[in-house]
């Protein structure tokens, strides 16, 4: 009895990061998958298409897991609410581990299915447009992006119709017009995992830089626009 109660509590202990590898993968294989398919369909989905397929997988996603893992799927995100003392720093590493599985066994899945594909979803910026300009973008995004997670969101959990609603609509919106120029990321993980399949890495540091220090901005932001439940 007493194992079973054990192995109980162990198995209600890693669903949060069951979750967060679903979620992950269900966002990234959709979301590349949309881009990937666009690619070797040449343009049948549309820039539309994409950006519609990324904010709609995200807020199915958080419809799905925000009450069991806060449907993070970002490790900016996750850091982000490490930052406003929403969330444990200790979890911190075991959701990013969590998401990169899932964020990676996407890209595997569609590197099988789609061997024609050279580029997975990646992400680089437009040609001509500067790498310190794409940071700034993509820094700019992120910002947008956290500040209205850590405006919808409980402690460290997305729940309800407006937290889905409000992240997949800002997700869509930036995908729209900012995905011509950086591919719109916001996420380090979203752009490694392909990144480790087409094995251009020149311009991954801007992908991981800008989003975490996006995000830890849009939370000290927060504090000059609401009460001390930011921080």
């Amino acid at each position: 009895m007493f194992y079973y109660s054990l192995r109980k509590t162990k198995i209600n202990f890693m669903k949060k990061y069951y979750a967060e590898i679903i979620g992950t993968f269900a966002m990234v294989f959709c979301g590349c998958g949309a881009m990937t398919i666009n690619e070797i369909t040449n343009g049948s989905i549309s820039h539309v298409g994409v950006a519609v397929t990324w904010g709609l997988i995200v807020m199915a996603m958080i419809y799905a897991f925000g009450e069991i893992s806060g449907a993070h799927f970002n490790p900016a995100v996750t850091i982000g609410f490490a930052f406003a003392k929403k969330f444990s720093w200790k979890e911190v590493p075991k959701y990013i581990l969590a998401q990169a599985i899932g964020a990676i066994f996407a890209c595997f899945i569609l590197w099988f299915l789609f061997p024609e594909s050279q580029f997975l979803g990646e992400t680089v910026p437009a040609e001509g447009f500067p790498p310190f300009k794409a940071a700034i973008l993509e820094f700019l995004l992120t910002f947008f992006l956290m500040v209205v997670i850590i405006n919808v969101s409980t402690g460290s959990k997305e729940i309800g119709t407006m937290a889905a609603i409000a992240v997949g609509g800002v997700i869509l919106l930036e995908a729209m017009f900012a995905g011509p120029m950086t591919k719109a990321s916001m996420n380090p993980i979203r752009s490694i995992a392909p990144a480790l399949f087409t094995g251009n890495f020149q311009y991954l540091w801007l992908y991981i830089l800008a989003p975490i220090l996006g995000a830890i901005t849009a939370v000290s932001s927060c504090k000059l626009v609401k009460d001390d439940t930011c921080c």
